[in-house]
């Protein structure tokens, strides 16, 4: 099971209203503890935390808390050290900025360095007030152990629901961007044009198929009792869960394969002239191969969003075979049977799917599948 990994989907009103309910909670109880212990008058460091670790995953908030304590405790001694043996701005300022910079880097991670170093750094530099380093270490702590510790408790994530919820997002971004390939394909065309790249975020393409993975790790949490000290998942996961996650994944890398291989045919397949006697039209000729390709991926997006809701599919199933068939007899071209490939898995991993007369499915053996 992979690291912490965030649940991308659609958070309904209800859920970002607790998000913003349990920060301003966090927020304020960190506040007033500080004032409490009489850390400061203005205890801005201890709401920081709360505003920069909380996220919709309740699970990255201890590493992300660890992260930001020690990126604060390296950024208080080095301004510390440095304003001690060199005073003069013209030194100090400079080595400041050097090693906060390196310090950032050394301690986070790749593409991610831990910015609280030279943050924290500059911050004890430019307050020259008697005991702000230690007051700042003080809120922070306080800040961060209050978002640990209290935050999971106000309205705990329920991880069964995530899964689902995940799962039911990958589900819906494929029906659409299938149901777009195909709408090309029916025009010939087997990328999209300039203006349509334009439009579609890459970036956002490439977390469809980190979604599955991510619902799983969420299900493998609950289904590890790995939640809050003495909490176990509310209610059992629904039925068929398990399997229709694995399906996902599966069909994650299959399809990305097909979309990939899409791409390089447009950037290297070049249509056949006409047939003679055809009316020649300015332009692209369009590809009878890819034409006749969108049906298939229709019925293969029919057959696996079927099959994500946990709802009868094999009568799809056995048309998107039927079709693929059909399409290699009419078109054994060089390049379609490596672009029917990633379709072709996907069959396969629909079939493995299919549930046996002894209950399950035939992936996992005619088992049903451990809640």
């Amino acid at each position: 099971m992979s690291g912490p990994v965030a649940i991308a989907y659609a958070a309904h009103p209800g859920v970002r209203l607790r998000s913003a309910a349990r920060l301003a909670l966090c927020a304020a109880v960190s506040w007033y503890l500080c004032l409490w212990w009489g850390t400061s008058t203005l205890p801005v460091p201890a709401v920081l935390p709360a505003v920069l670790i909380m996220r919709e995953d309740v699970y990255a908030w201890p590493r992300l808390g660890r992260q930001r304590l020690a990126g604060v405790v390296v950024g208080v001694l080095l301004s510390t050290v440095v304003l001690h043996w060199a005073a003069d701005p013209a030194w100090s300022f400079p080595a400041v900025l050097v090693c906060g910079c390196a310090g950032m880097y050394l301690m986070g991670r790749p593409g991610a360095p831990n910015q609280q170093v030279l943050i924290t750094a500059l911050m004890v530099y430019a307050t020259a007030v008697p005991g702000y380093p230690l007051a700042r270490l003080e809120e922070t702590l306080v800040g961060i152990a209050v978002v640990v510790l209290l935050g999971p408790l106000l309205w705990p994530p329920d991880p069964y629901r995530s899964a689902a919820a995940g799962l039911d997002g990958y589900r819906a971004d494929v029906r659409e961007l299938l149901g777009g390939i195909a709408g090309r394909l029916e025009r010939g065309l087997a990328a999209p044009g300039p203006a349509e790249q334009e439009e579609s975020a890459l970036p956002e393409q490439a977390r469809v198929w980190l979604r599955p993975q991510a619902a799983r790790d969420a299900f493998g949490r609950a289904a590890a009792r790995r939640l809050l000290p003495g909490r176990r998942a509310r209610g059992l996961p629904p039925d068929g869960l398990e399997g229709r996650l694995a399906l996902g994944i599966r069909t994650a890398l299959t399809l990305q394969y097909f979309g990939q291989e899409l791409r390089e045919r447009a950037a290297t397949d070049t249509p056949g002239p006409p047939a003679s006697g055809a009316p020649t039209t300015p332009g692209p000729t369009p590809d009878p191969a890819l034409r006749d390709l969108a049906p298939l991926v229709r019925a293969t997006a029919a057959a696996l969003d079927a099959a994500l809701l946990g709802e009868e599919f094999t009568a799809d199933l056995d048309r998107a075979r039927a079709l693929d068939l059909a399409h290699r007899e009419a078109h054994p071209g060089r390049h379609d049977a490596v672009l029917r490939a990633g379709l072709h898995l996907t069959h396969e991993a629909l079939a493995d799917h299919v549930p046996r007369p002894g209950g399950g499915s035939a992936a996992t053996g005619g088992t049903p599948p451990s809640a």
